[in-house]
């Protein structure tokens, strides 16, 4: 079901359900449009997941997985515990290229996005506690790490803009979307802008992903929901997603017109459920909406 405003056009989504496999945490779905296969992972399972038409491979990280960037020599980008590391597809040897020092305990890198210049930009977050210790650092193509901002308590809705100006982010903890300006060239950020708060729609905002037209896909984690916002916070749609806890959203398929969400069946801590496609992926098609392809982290430079 689709509930859309009245000045929207409804329309009916099929979704599917990809396999009988089920994440723990599952985030960060990415679209390779080099061999259409599908990337995503499980963050309390500790891997990294990969679907290619009926074939199916996972990788094991060694901690907590945030996030995960494609890059341009076909290997990974992960957000860890402590830092940036590489992942190797074809040995699954992973290492660490840039630590981050997190300034507090219990902490660690979450949800992240390549830059439309293709460095990787991933905020951290704190766990059993709501202080601001986290912030956001860019991977930059030599492999050293820069951090942008601080002041987070639980990064997410990490993505840009088209054109690559603004840099989209949430910290789930204020139920708030912002916008940083975002220089291109040099990657200087703004001063952060609230765009819109989700909590009137049931729901802190997850991950989050940007169409074609420079609409913001935001999941509803709390609400079961994804929601389309306008870049001024204007909501277009609700699309119900049949399981409680859908957490990360990505455009892919052959036209870039399927809508991929990750989900969750135990999270480690307040969210966890029984229902027989809690922590499933899944394939939303007939949004009549297309994504951008996903833009490949630059590793030519690193060693």
């Amino acid at each position: 079901m689709t509930n859309t405003p009245h000045h929207a056009s409804a329309v009916t989504p099929h979704i599917e359900v990809l396999g009988s496999r089920r994440d723990r945490l599952g985030e960060c779905p990415l679209w390779d449009t080099r061999d259409q296969s599908l990337y995503w992972i499980d963050t309390k399972g500790r891997r990294v997941r990969r679907l290619q038409g009926d074939s199916y491979t996972e990788w094991a990280t060694p901690s907590d997985i945030g996030s995960i960037a494609l890059t341009r020599r076909g290997c990974l980008v992960l957000s860890l515990e402590d830092g940036f590391h590489l992942l190797e597809l074809a040995s699954g040897a992973t290492r660490r290229l840039a630590e981050v020092r997190h300034p507090g305990p219990s902490m660690r890198m979450n949800d992240g996005r390549t830059d439309r210049q293709g460095r990787f930009v991933a905020g951290s977050m704190v766990m059993g506690r709501h202080d601001r210790d986290g912030a956001y650092y860019r991977l930059e193509r030599d492999g050293s790490a820069t951090q942008l901002f601080d002041g987070i308590a639980l990064a997410n809705a990490t993505c840009f803009s088209p054109d690559g100006r603004t840099l989209y982010h949430a910290d789930s903890f204020s139920d708030e979307v912002s916008a940083v300006d975002y220089d291109p060239a040099s990657g200087t950020t703004g001063p952060r802008r609230m765009l819109f708060n989700t909590r009137a729609h049931g729901s802190a905002p997850d991950g989050t992903t940007v169409d074609a037209d420079g609409n913001l896909w935001v999941a509803l984690v709390q609400a079961g929901k994804i929601g389309c916002f306008t870049p001024d916070g204007q909501l277009l749609r609700l699309v119900d997603v049949p399981t409680p806890y859908p957490t990360c959203p990505c455009f892919g398929g052959p036209a870039l017109d399927v809508l991929y969400v990750t989900s969750i069946r135990n999270s480690g801590n307040m969210l966890n459920s029984d229902h027989p496609d809690a922590g499933a992926v899944f394939a939303i098609h007939g949004l009549g909406v297309r994504g951008l392809p996903e833009v490949l982290f630059d590793d030519e430079g690193i060693a």
